[in-house]
């Protein structure tokens, strides 16, 4: 089987791909709101017991809801333009993090790992949109 844009009949194209990236970065926003040491303990920010001060929970919280907003809009965008937009911020806002992330946090072996998963994000989100396929709502 073809996977080109005139295959109505192959199952993985850049609707499913970018709706299951989009269902994963809301549902990671959704669970950084509700328990920010799943953000805190990979950057190196998590006290003793996993615990975070409620400032960091606080900024935890906007990122995760910067999150689960551009995970929303991935999902739910409809195809062409919109979908795209909605990729592109959420690409930008993976780089964004990866940059200041990966520049600022204490731990230098942290910023490192955090850097290079934001960017693989971000890079898998971008690859996201250039898979073969026709949208079948479009």
């Amino acid at each position: 089987m073809r996977l080109t844009s005139d295959d109505p009949g192959h199952h993985l194209y850049m609707p499913h791909l970018t709706r299951l990236l989009g269902l994963a970065t809301a549902g990671y926003g959704a669970a950084i709101i509700i328990r920010p040491e799943l953000l805190a303990r990979p950057c190196g920010l998590a006290g003793e017991h996993d615990q975070v001060s409620s400032k960091e929970a606080m900024l935890i919280g906007a990122i995760g809801l910067r999150d689960l907003a551009s995970g929303a809009a991935m999902l739910l965008a409809p195809p062409g333009r919109p979908r795209q937009i909605a990729v592109g911020v959420r690409v930008l806002s993976d780089t964004g993090d990866a940059v200041l992330f990966g520049t600022r946090l204490p731990d230098r072996g942290k910023r490192r790992f955090v850097a290079t998963f934001a960017m693989g994000f971000a890079a898998l989100c971008a690859a996201s949109t250039l898979l073969p396929g026709k949208d079948p709502e479009s």
